[in-house]
């Protein structure tokens, strides 16, 4: 079968048809347009065969530890710890939301989770401090980026399952972006706090009032310790770690916070239920497209094709990022991630660029991406929260994005930010 079902797939998407759907769609069309009937007989076992397994199981329980801990009225003591620590200096609300963000990337693992859950939060609290709707928006979308990359992350979850890549190597692995991320986001927003003469969001707290925010804190940011702890520790699988986040959320949100009942349950369940249908849904339609690429050669004539431009693995690497932030720019972080992984990895493994050094660049790539115009799925989420449109935000957004690209530049160039922290556990 030749790129049949590549351009369906493409038609499909641009006219408008859910990306569920027109993956799905492209390998049906693509095999009965090359008279391939024999290949339709295991279209739904190798559909079925892409969601049930037990890594995939992942998925949902961090979606459903996330969604506990964010009814619980967890966020709050999170925004409250990071404001304390950080409100006193120059916009200082400002840079308690990015510092709030990386505390929650450990939570929840989900961009448009982090950009809900704090963006209801700090927004409002930022227009009364005297910060413009449409910044306060911004710096909330572009810290929310972390939430994907520092771990848990449910797309490193995806990408690991797909390519067959260590989950515990890609979650140690995204650390020192994620790090960088919400550093180079603080330097940006002092400077634009410096420029603005943004308030301070009150004066320098005392140990006693740093303690007292810690404390209520100290718990939920626990989290990813036990994930992690268990995962590196060869304690637990991923699946098992995901288990046990959700065990530990419910226990700390209902019998020692008491703030989650069980009537509250019904709506976790169910909003844990509509979201993971409609990723796993998406997983088993882009298992029938990878597994289409790879039946039609796709990921050899692309490397070949690459190959003719360049061998030099890290003119190749920025090649391939410019290509994913552009297609970032139209496509959800998980359907990319399906549809690129399988065909840009091999490829690349093919002139020695390490398989979990490309995971955290794709990674950190496609979560960009969901804060890129124009159809940057956070954009939407910040947008719908302040009643703001697309544009006026991301007037205010292009400072941040600068930084997001000079950290993939930067990851891509030198991979030892990446890979040292899994070597020094032992996972490569």
């Amino acid at each position: 079968m030749p790129l049949t079902f590549f351009w369906v797939f493409l038609v499909l998407m641009v006219s408008g048809i859910p990306i569920v759907f027109a993956l799905a769609a492209g390998p049906l069309a693509g095999f009965l347009l090359a008279d391939q009937a024999a290949f339709l007989k295991m279209l739904p076992q190798r559909m079925f065969g892409g969601i049930a397994q037990f890594p995939i199981l992942a998925i949902p329980l961090f979606i459903l530890a996330g969604e506990v801990m964010n009814v619980s009225g967890i966020t709050k003591s999170l925004v409250n710890f990071a404001n304390v620590l950080i409100g006193h200096v120059r916009a200082g609300l400002a840079q308690a939301n990015i510092v709030a963000s990386i505390m929650f990337a450990g939570l929840s693992g989900s961009a448009v989770a982090d950009t809900s859950a704090l963006g209801s939060i700090f927004i409002p609290a930022m227009e009364k401090d005297g910060y413009s709707r449409a910044f306060s928006a911004a710096v909330t979308a572009a810290s929310s980026v972390i939430g994907p990359i520092i771990p848990p992350s449910i797309i490193m979850v995806i990408y690991a399952y797909v390519m067959n890549v260590s989950v515990a190597a890609l979650f140690l692995a995204g650390i020192v972006p994620g790090v960088l991320i919400g550093v180079g986001l603080m330097v940006v927003t002092a400077i634009i706090g410096k420029k603005r003469n943004y308030p301070k969001a009150h004066r320098r707290a005392t140990t006693g009032e740093v303690w007292a925010a810690f404390k209520p804190a100290a718990l939920p940011l626990m989290t990813p310790v036990i994930i992690m702890g268990g995962i590196v520790s060869g304690i637990v699988t991923p699946t098992e770690a995901a288990g046990a986040a959700v065990l530990y959320a419910l226990v700390l949100s209902m019998l020692i916070t008491r703030t989650v009942t069980p009537r509250d349950l019904v709506g976790i369940f169910y909003r844990t239920g509509l979201v993971s249908s409609s990723i796993l849904l998406i997983v088993g339609s882009a298992t029938i497209f990878g597994w289409a690429a790879t039946v039609s050669g796709v990921p050899q004539a692309l490397g070949r094709f690459l190959f003719t431009i360049t061998e030099n693995p890290f003119l190749l690497l920025l090649l391939i990022n410019v290509l994913l932030l552009v297609i970032g720019m139209f496509l959800d972080a998980v359907p990319a991630i399906l549809i690129l992984g399988p065909i840009f990895a091999p490829a690349l493994a093919q002139v020695g660029v390490d398989p979990v050094h490309f995971a955290i660049i794709m990674c950190v790539n496609v979560t960009v991406g969901l804060v890129t115009p124009p159809m940057g799925m956070i954009l939407f989420v910040a947008s719908g929260l302040t009643r703001t449109g697309l544009e006026v935000i991301s007037k205010e957004l292009w400072p941040y994005l600068a930084v997001h690209f000079f950290v993939i530049v930067l990851i891509s160039m030198i991979p030892a930010l990446t890979l040292t922290i899994p070597r020094l556990f032992g996972f490569m």
